[in-house]
């Protein structure tokens, strides 16, 4: 919609929109990369997709130096596990071979500042950490530097989720972050969920 007066900033250096892992679908715990085959399985991710599309077009049609970022579950200080068990909102739903990939906020504050540094028209790239984990895992982790018992497991069946929520419950995938490290030279201050929960533990 607004397509063309954007063309018309004639000193526009970066463009970045801010995507989601979501639009790559159910991989049943595979791996995903930026090349990867996207299988939105939501309307919201299909959403994100015409997004993707639309931004991408720009660089096509006006030059615009547009970037995609595809980002893993973002986390961080005021937005955490350990605040949700400590407002008692935290639940274990339980679904074997569940993993996540996340993202602390600062590792996805880096990447993109790298990318200002570096713009490359037309990139995408995924922001995760290292180690995709379940996510009952990483409650249990939040629940013990609180220490504070676990919250019981509840069979997915029968977890109440909102539309959003469950459509994270019923994808399954490993998010490759190659990229951002060879082509932005990023170091990740957070590679697993367990350092970034220790960090703002400290703070707390």
């Amino acid at each position: 919609k607004f397509s063309s007066k954007i063309a018309e900033c004639k000193n526009l250096k970066w463009i970045g929109y801010i995507s989601s892992t979501g639009v790559y679908g159910d991989t049943q715990g595979g791996w995903v990369d930026e090349s990867s085959l996207l299988k939105p399985g939501t309307e919201l991710n299909e959403r994100r997709v015409e997004a993707e599309n639309g931004w991408l077009s720009m660089v096509e049609e006006n030059g615009c130096p547009v970037m995609i970022f595809r980002c893993a579950a973002i986390y961080g200080p005021g937005r955490n596990l350990l605040v949700s068990v400590k407002q008692g909102r935290a639940r274990r739903i339980e679904k074997p071979g569940l993993v996540f990939s996340r993202t602390h906020v600062e590792d996805l504050a880096q990447t993109l500042e790298a990318s200002m540094r570096n713009p490359k028209s037309g990139e995408i790239y995924n922001i995760s950490d290292d180690h995709p984990a379940p996510p009952t895992e990483a409650v249990d982790y939040a629940c013990k530097l609180l220490q504070v018992t676990p919250p019981p497991l509840i069979p997915f069946e029968s977890a109440e989720l909102s539309e959003i929520a469950r459509g994270f419950y019923l994808t399954c995938k490993r998010v490759g972050n190659k990229k951002i490290k060879k082509e932005l030279g990023v170091k990740l201050q957070y590679p697993d969920y367990r350092s970034g929960l220790d960090a703002i533990f400290k703070a707390m």
